[in-house]
Protein backbone atom coordinates (compact mmCIF):
# COMPACT_ATOMS: atom_id res chain seq x y z
CA UNK A 1 0.00 0.00 0.00
CA UNK A 2 1.19 3.52 -0.82
CA UNK A 3 0.32 6.11 1.82
CA UNK A 4 -0.40 9.17 -0.31
CA UNK A 5 -1.50 12.59 0.97
CA UNK A 6 -4.66 12.29 -1.15
CA UNK A 7 -5.49 8.78 0.03
CA UNK A 8 -4.15 5.26 -0.04
CA UNK A 9 -3.14 3.51 -3.25
CA UNK A 10 -3.08 -0.27 -3.67
CA UNK A 11 0.42 -1.60 -4.27
CA UNK A 12 1.60 -5.18 -4.38
CA UNK A 13 4.59 -6.86 -5.99
CA UNK A 14 5.95 -10.33 -6.56
CA UNK A 15 8.54 -12.19 -8.61
CA UNK A 16 11.92 -11.24 -9.99
CA UNK A 17 13.25 -9.88 -13.26
CA UNK A 18 12.19 -6.95 -15.39
CA UNK A 19 9.52 -4.84 -13.69
CA UNK A 20 6.02 -4.96 -15.17
CA UNK A 21 3.40 -2.58 -13.75
CA UNK A 22 -0.11 -3.95 -14.35
CA UNK A 23 -3.05 -1.52 -14.20
CA UNK A 24 -6.53 -3.07 -14.10
CA UNK A 25 -9.73 -1.60 -15.46
CA UNK A 26 -13.07 -0.63 -13.97
CA UNK A 27 -14.86 -2.73 -11.35
CA UNK A 28 -11.58 -4.50 -10.75
CA UNK A 29 -8.45 -4.67 -8.58
CA UNK A 30 -4.91 -5.91 -9.04
CA UNK A 31 -6.23 -9.43 -8.46
CA UNK A 32 -7.57 -9.37 -12.02
CA UNK A 33 -4.01 -9.90 -13.26
CA UNK A 34 -3.42 -13.14 -11.36
CA UNK A 35 -4.02 -15.42 -14.39
CA UNK A 36 -1.54 -13.42 -16.50
CA UNK A 37 1.03 -13.34 -13.69
CA UNK A 38 0.63 -17.10 -13.20
CA UNK A 39 1.34 -17.67 -16.89
CA UNK A 40 4.73 -15.95 -16.50
CA UNK A 41 5.73 -18.37 -13.73
CA UNK A 42 7.75 -15.77 -11.87
CA UNK A 43 9.61 -14.59 -14.95
CA UNK A 44 8.98 -10.92 -14.20
CA UNK A 45 8.80 -8.69 -11.15
CA UNK A 46 5.12 -7.79 -11.29
CA UNK A 47 3.56 -4.77 -9.59
CA UNK A 48 -0.21 -4.43 -9.32
CA UNK A 49 -2.54 -1.68 -8.17
CA UNK A 50 -6.17 -0.53 -8.33
CA UNK A 51 -7.58 2.70 -9.71
CA UNK A 52 -9.66 5.28 -7.80
CA UNK A 53 -12.49 3.81 -5.79
CA UNK A 54 -11.55 0.17 -6.32
CA UNK A 55 -9.90 -2.20 -3.86
CA UNK A 56 -8.00 -0.23 -1.23
CA UNK A 57 -7.35 2.80 -3.45
CA UNK A 58 -9.15 5.91 -2.24
CA UNK A 59 -11.47 7.76 -4.59
CA UNK A 60 -10.01 11.17 -5.37
CA UNK A 61 -12.44 12.28 -8.08
CA UNK A 62 -15.91 13.78 -7.87
CA UNK A 63 -18.77 14.44 -10.26
CA UNK A 64 -17.52 18.03 -10.47
CA UNK A 65 -13.93 16.98 -11.04
CA UNK A 66 -13.66 13.56 -12.72
CA UNK A 67 -10.41 14.49 -14.51
CA UNK A 68 -8.33 11.58 -15.76
CA UNK A 69 -5.32 13.37 -14.28
CA UNK A 70 -6.30 11.90 -10.92
CA UNK A 71 -5.95 8.38 -12.33
CA UNK A 72 -2.67 9.24 -14.02
CA UNK A 73 -1.44 10.51 -10.62
CA UNK A 74 -2.18 7.09 -9.13
CA UNK A 75 -0.35 5.20 -11.88
CA UNK A 76 2.56 7.62 -11.63
CA UNK A 77 2.85 7.03 -7.87
CA UNK A 78 2.90 3.28 -8.45
CA UNK A 79 5.52 3.51 -11.21
CA UNK A 80 7.74 5.74 -9.08
CA UNK A 81 7.53 3.38 -6.10
CA UNK A 82 8.29 0.40 -8.34
CA UNK A 83 11.40 2.12 -9.66
CA UNK A 84 12.30 2.33 -13.32
CA UNK A 85 12.59 1.26 -15.92
CA UNK A 86 9.14 -0.34 -15.93
CA UNK A 87 7.04 -2.00 -18.60
CA UNK A 88 3.60 -0.41 -18.23
CA UNK A 89 0.55 -2.54 -19.06
CA UNK A 90 -3.06 -1.39 -18.79
CA UNK A 91 -6.35 -3.15 -19.44
CA UNK A 92 -9.58 -1.36 -20.34
CA UNK A 93 -9.92 1.87 -18.32
CA UNK A 94 -6.52 1.04 -16.86
CA UNK A 95 -5.12 1.29 -20.39
CA UNK A 96 -6.55 4.80 -20.73
CA UNK A 97 -5.01 5.80 -17.38
CA UNK A 98 -1.68 4.30 -18.47
CA UNK A 99 -1.87 6.23 -21.73
CA UNK A 100 -2.46 9.45 -19.78
CA UNK A 101 0.72 8.81 -17.78
CA UNK A 102 2.75 8.01 -20.91
CA UNK A 103 1.69 11.37 -22.35
CA UNK A 104 3.27 13.12 -19.36
CA UNK A 105 6.69 11.70 -20.28
CA UNK A 106 7.83 12.09 -16.67
CA UNK A 107 8.62 8.54 -15.60
CA UNK A 108 11.01 5.82 -16.73
CA UNK A 109 8.75 3.68 -18.92
CA UNK A 110 10.51 1.08 -21.08
CA UNK A 111 7.47 -0.15 -23.01
CA UNK A 112 3.72 0.33 -23.16
CA UNK A 113 1.01 -2.29 -23.66
CA UNK A 114 -2.61 -1.15 -24.02
CA UNK A 115 -5.28 -3.86 -23.93
CA UNK A 116 -8.81 -2.99 -25.06
CA UNK A 117 -8.58 0.72 -24.24
CA UNK A 118 -12.00 2.46 -24.47
CA UNK A 119 -10.44 5.74 -25.62
CA UNK A 120 -13.67 6.91 -27.21
CA UNK A 121 -12.68 10.56 -27.63
CA UNK A 122 -10.05 9.54 -30.20
CA UNK A 123 -12.88 8.25 -32.39
CA UNK A 124 -14.64 11.60 -32.27
CA UNK A 125 -11.43 13.43 -33.17
CA UNK A 126 -10.90 11.15 -36.17
CA UNK A 127 -14.49 11.54 -37.41
CA UNK A 128 -15.46 7.95 -36.57
CA UNK A 129 -18.92 9.13 -35.56
CA UNK A 130 -20.77 5.82 -35.90
CA UNK A 131 -18.38 4.05 -33.58
CA UNK A 132 -18.17 7.01 -31.21
CA UNK A 133 -21.96 7.12 -30.95
CA UNK A 134 -22.02 3.39 -30.19
CA UNK A 135 -20.11 4.17 -27.01
CA UNK A 136 -22.28 7.17 -26.23
CA UNK A 137 -25.58 5.35 -26.74
CA UNK A 138 -24.45 2.53 -24.50
CA UNK A 139 -23.22 4.75 -21.66
CA UNK A 140 -26.16 7.19 -21.82
CA UNK A 141 -28.66 4.32 -21.56
CA UNK A 142 -26.67 2.57 -18.84
CA UNK A 143 -26.32 5.69 -16.67
CA UNK A 144 -30.02 6.51 -17.08
CA UNK A 145 -30.97 2.94 -16.18
CA UNK A 146 -28.91 3.09 -13.00
CA UNK A 147 -30.32 6.51 -12.09
CA UNK A 148 -33.77 4.98 -12.54
CA UNK A 149 -33.06 2.44 -9.82
CA UNK A 150 -31.81 -0.63 -11.66
CA UNK A 151 -29.03 -1.92 -9.43
CA UNK A 152 -27.86 -4.29 -12.20
CA UNK A 153 -27.76 -1.61 -14.89
CA UNK A 154 -24.05 -2.24 -15.37
CA UNK A 155 -24.89 -5.55 -17.06
CA UNK A 156 -25.54 -3.73 -20.33
CA UNK A 157 -22.08 -2.15 -20.24
CA UNK A 158 -20.41 -5.48 -19.50
CA UNK A 159 -22.30 -7.14 -22.35
CA UNK A 160 -21.30 -4.31 -24.71
CA UNK A 161 -17.71 -5.22 -23.93
CA UNK A 162 -17.93 -8.99 -23.78
CA UNK A 163 -20.98 -9.90 -25.82
CA UNK A 164 -24.52 -10.87 -24.86
CA UNK A 165 -24.69 -13.03 -21.75
CA UNK A 166 -21.24 -12.10 -20.44
CA UNK A 167 -22.52 -10.51 -17.25
CA UNK A 168 -24.90 -13.38 -16.51
CA UNK A 169 -22.02 -15.85 -16.88
CA UNK A 170 -19.93 -14.18 -14.16
CA UNK A 171 -19.83 -15.62 -10.62
CA UNK A 172 -22.24 -13.99 -8.18
CA UNK A 173 -19.36 -12.47 -6.19
CA UNK A 174 -17.96 -10.74 -9.29
CA UNK A 175 -21.40 -9.45 -10.33
CA UNK A 176 -21.96 -8.14 -6.81
CA UNK A 177 -18.69 -6.17 -6.87
CA UNK A 178 -19.55 -4.70 -10.27
CA UNK A 179 -22.94 -3.58 -8.95
CA UNK A 180 -21.40 -2.20 -5.77
CA UNK A 181 -18.88 -0.12 -7.74
CA UNK A 182 -21.26 1.10 -10.45
CA UNK A 183 -21.08 4.75 -9.23
CA UNK A 184 -17.29 4.55 -9.54
CA UNK A 185 -17.57 3.14 -13.06
CA UNK A 186 -19.88 5.99 -14.03
CA UNK A 187 -17.15 8.38 -12.88
CA UNK A 188 -14.69 6.36 -15.00
CA UNK A 189 -16.74 7.10 -18.11
CA UNK A 190 -16.88 10.79 -17.20
CA UNK A 191 -13.09 10.72 -16.84
CA UNK A 192 -12.68 9.05 -20.22
CA UNK A 193 -15.05 11.34 -22.09
CA UNK A 194 -13.23 14.32 -20.62
CA UNK A 195 -9.86 13.11 -21.91
CA UNK A 196 -9.21 14.69 -25.34
CA UNK A 197 -7.06 12.63 -27.69
CA UNK A 198 -5.70 13.22 -31.17
CA UNK A 199 -2.99 11.60 -33.31
CA UNK A 200 -0.66 14.61 -33.05
CA UNK A 201 -0.65 14.42 -29.24
CA UNK A 202 -0.19 10.65 -29.25
CA UNK A 203 2.69 10.85 -31.71
CA UNK A 204 4.94 12.30 -28.99
CA UNK A 205 4.93 8.94 -27.18
CA UNK A 206 8.15 7.33 -28.34
CA UNK A 207 7.93 3.88 -26.76
CA UNK A 208 7.77 0.29 -28.00
CA UNK A 209 3.98 0.05 -27.89
CA UNK A 210 1.62 -2.89 -28.27
CA UNK A 211 -2.11 -2.32 -28.69
CA UNK A 212 -4.08 -5.51 -28.17
CA UNK A 213 -7.77 -6.10 -28.84
CA UNK A 214 -10.14 -9.02 -29.18
CA UNK A 215 -11.29 -10.41 -32.49
CA UNK A 216 -14.72 -10.92 -30.91
CA UNK A 217 -14.90 -7.45 -29.34
CA UNK A 218 -17.48 -4.83 -30.26
CA UNK A 219 -16.66 -3.16 -33.62
CA UNK A 220 -16.36 0.22 -31.89
CA UNK A 221 -13.76 -1.22 -29.53
CA UNK A 222 -11.84 -2.76 -32.41
CA UNK A 223 -11.90 0.56 -34.26
CA UNK A 224 -10.67 2.67 -31.34
CA UNK A 225 -7.81 0.30 -30.58
CA UNK A 226 -6.81 0.23 -34.23
CA UNK A 227 -6.86 4.03 -34.19
CA UNK A 228 -4.64 4.05 -31.09
CA UNK A 229 -2.08 1.76 -32.70
CA UNK A 230 -2.12 3.82 -35.88
CA UNK A 231 -1.65 7.07 -33.94
CA UNK A 232 1.08 5.66 -31.70
CA UNK A 233 2.90 3.93 -34.57
CA UNK A 234 2.69 0.83 -32.43
CA UNK A 235 2.21 -2.86 -32.96
CA UNK A 236 -1.46 -3.74 -33.43
CA UNK A 237 -2.50 -7.30 -32.64
CA UNK A 238 -5.75 -9.16 -32.12
CA UNK A 239 -6.52 -12.24 -30.08
CA UNK A 240 -8.92 -13.74 -32.56
CA UNK A 241 -11.14 -15.80 -30.25
CA UNK A 242 -11.17 -13.28 -27.39
CA UNK A 243 -13.26 -10.28 -26.41
CA UNK A 244 -12.75 -7.52 -23.87
CA UNK A 245 -12.06 -9.62 -20.79
CA UNK A 246 -9.14 -11.49 -22.35
CA UNK A 247 -6.83 -11.10 -19.33
CA UNK A 248 -9.08 -13.68 -17.67
CA UNK A 249 -10.32 -15.76 -20.61
CA UNK A 250 -7.09 -15.87 -22.64
CA UNK A 251 -4.49 -15.18 -19.97
CA UNK A 252 -1.68 -17.34 -21.39
CA UNK A 253 -1.93 -15.82 -24.85
CA UNK A 254 -2.12 -12.28 -23.45
CA UNK A 255 0.89 -12.99 -21.22
CA UNK A 256 2.83 -14.14 -24.27
CA UNK A 257 1.94 -11.03 -26.29
CA UNK A 258 3.01 -8.74 -23.44
CA UNK A 259 6.28 -10.64 -23.04
CA UNK A 260 6.91 -10.26 -26.78
CA UNK A 261 6.54 -6.48 -26.49
CA UNK A 262 8.94 -6.44 -23.55
CA UNK A 263 11.46 -8.34 -25.66
CA UNK A 264 10.99 -5.86 -28.50
CA UNK A 265 11.76 -3.07 -26.05
CA UNK A 266 15.11 -4.71 -25.35
CA UNK A 267 16.11 -4.34 -29.01
CA UNK A 268 18.09 -1.12 -29.24
CA UNK A 269 16.83 -0.05 -32.67
CA UNK A 270 13.23 -1.14 -32.08
CA UNK A 271 11.89 1.57 -34.42
CA UNK A 272 13.60 -0.24 -37.31
CA UNK A 273 11.35 -3.29 -36.96
CA UNK A 274 9.06 -4.01 -39.94
CA UNK A 275 5.75 -2.26 -40.38
CA UNK A 276 4.21 -3.97 -37.28
CA UNK A 277 0.76 -4.32 -38.77
CA UNK A 278 -0.07 -0.65 -39.13
CA UNK A 279 -1.89 -1.61 -42.30
CA UNK A 280 -4.09 -4.01 -40.38
CA UNK A 281 -4.88 -1.30 -37.86
CA UNK A 282 -5.76 1.19 -40.59
CA UNK A 283 -8.04 -1.40 -42.18
CA UNK A 284 -10.30 -1.34 -39.10
CA UNK A 285 -10.71 2.43 -39.37
CA UNK A 286 -13.20 4.13 -41.68
CA UNK A 287 -10.96 7.08 -42.43
CA UNK A 288 -8.68 7.02 -45.50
Amino acid sequence: MIEDARGRIDYDESGDGATVVLVPGSCSTGAAWRPVIAAWKGGFRTVTTSLSGYGGTAERRSARDPSLDHEADIVEAVVRKAGGPVHLVGHSFGAVASLALALRDCTDIASLTLIEAPAAELLRTLGEQDHYQAFRRMTDAYVADFAGGNRAAIASMIDFYGGAGTYASWPAKVRSYAEQTTPVNILDWASGYGFPLNPAALAVIDLPTLVLCGGQSHPAMQCVNAALAWSLQGTFETVDSAAHFMIATHASEVAGRIADNIRRAAVRNWRCWPDIRRGEAQGLMSRP
